[in-house]
C-alpha cells in the first residue's frame, strides 16, 4: 500500500470515529434525557448504551460511508475538485440510503446528517494534512469527552443500595416451582408435621466475599428412629445464582403423599 493510499485511508478511519463518537453520544444524551432505567450507575449505563449505539453507526459508517466517499472524492478530483461543498452535499444525499435499510424516515434523516458531518470532518483534516499537521486531537477530543461525561454521570448518580444476605436470600428464592419453593424465604428455620414426618426446613447464608454468599437450604425430615437429610447450597452475587453442592436425597420420602 503507498503512501497515499495509507494517509486516505487514516484519514477515512479517523473521520469514521469521529463521526462515530459524536451521533453515538448525542443519541446516549437524548436516551439520558428520557431517564434511564435505574437510578443507579448512572455511567455504566451510559457507556454500555454508547458502544450500543457505536456498533451499529461505526458499523454502517465503516463499510458504507467510507466505500461512497472514498468513490465521490475520486469524482471530485476528476470533475468538481475545488468544490468541497458539492462533495459534502453529494455525501448528504447518499447519506439518506439510512433510511432504506431501517426502513425509517427519520433514520434517513439521521443518515443525512452523520453523511456532512462526515464529510466537514474529512474535509477538515484533508485539509490539515495539507498543512502538515496530525489527527491526533480529532482522535483524543471524542475519548476526553466520553470519559468526562462518564465520570461526572457515574460520580453523581445514586450510590447502589448493599446487597445483604436477605438480599441474596429472596434472590435466591424468587423462582417459582423449584425444589426450594417450601423453604423459608428469608433466614430461618420451619417446621411442620405430616403424615406422621417431623419435617424441618432452614434456610441460612453466610458472607464469603464482598457481595458475595452461600445460601444454604436444609431439610431434615424423622419419622420414628428413621431420619433424613438434604442440603442445597448456592453462591449467590448481586446478578447471579449458582448451585455449587447437593447433599442428600432431593426426592423425600413423602414427597409422593402430596
Amino acid at each position: 500500500m503507498g503512501t497515499g493510499a495509507k494517509t486516505l485511508l487514516l484519514r477515512k478511519l479517523t473521520t469514521t470515529f469521529i463521526t462515530t463518537t459524536l451521533f453515538s453520544l448525542l443519541f446516549v444524551f437524548y436516551y439520558l434525557n428520557g431517564g434511564f432505567e435505574f437510578e443507579y450507575n448512572i455511567g455504566d449505563q451510559f457507556i454500555t448504551w454508547f458502544f450500543v449505539y457505536a456498533m451499529y453507526i461505526g458499523g454502517v459508517i465503516l463499510f458504507y460511508g467510507n466505500l461512497v466517499s472514498i468513490l465521490i472524492e475520486s469524482l471530485q478530483k476528476r470533475w468538481f475538485q475545488q468544490y468541497d461543498w458539492l462533495y459534502i452535499l453529494i455525501l448528504g444525499l447518499f447519506g439518506l440510503a439510512n433510511g432504506v435499510l431501517f426502513q425509517n424516515g427519520t433514520a434517513a434523516l439521521y443518515g443525512m446528517y452523520a453523511a456532512i458531518v462526515y464529510g466537514v470532518f474529512d474535509k477538515w483534516l484533508s485539509k490539515r494534512k495539507v498543512k502538515g499537521k496530525g489527527e491526533k486531537p480529532f482522535l483524543i477530543m471524542p475519548m476526553a469527552i466520553l470519559l468526562v461525561s462518564w465520570t461526572y454521570l457515574q460520580l453523581t448518580s445514586t450510590p447502589m443500595p448493599p446487597f445483604t444476605k436477605d438480599d441474596a436470600v429472596q434472590f435466591a428464592t424468587s423462582g417459582k416451582g423449584s425444589l426450594l419453593a417450601d423453604f423459608p424465604k428469608s433466614i430461618g428455620k420451619w417446621e411442620s408435621k405430616f403424615e406422621g414426618y417431623h419435617i424441618t426446613r432452614e434456610t441460612s447464608a453466610k458472607e464469603i466475599g464482598d457481595e458475595v454468599y452461600i445460601v444454604t437450604f436444609t431439610e431434615h425430615w424423622k419419622i420414628g428412629s428413621e431420619t433424613g437429610t438434604s442440603t442445597f447450597s448456592y453462591k449467590v452475587e448481586r446478578h447471579s445464582v449458582t448451585a455449587i453442592s447437593n447433599q442428600g436425597d432431593i426426592q423425600t420420602p413423602y414427597d409422593s403423599m402430596h
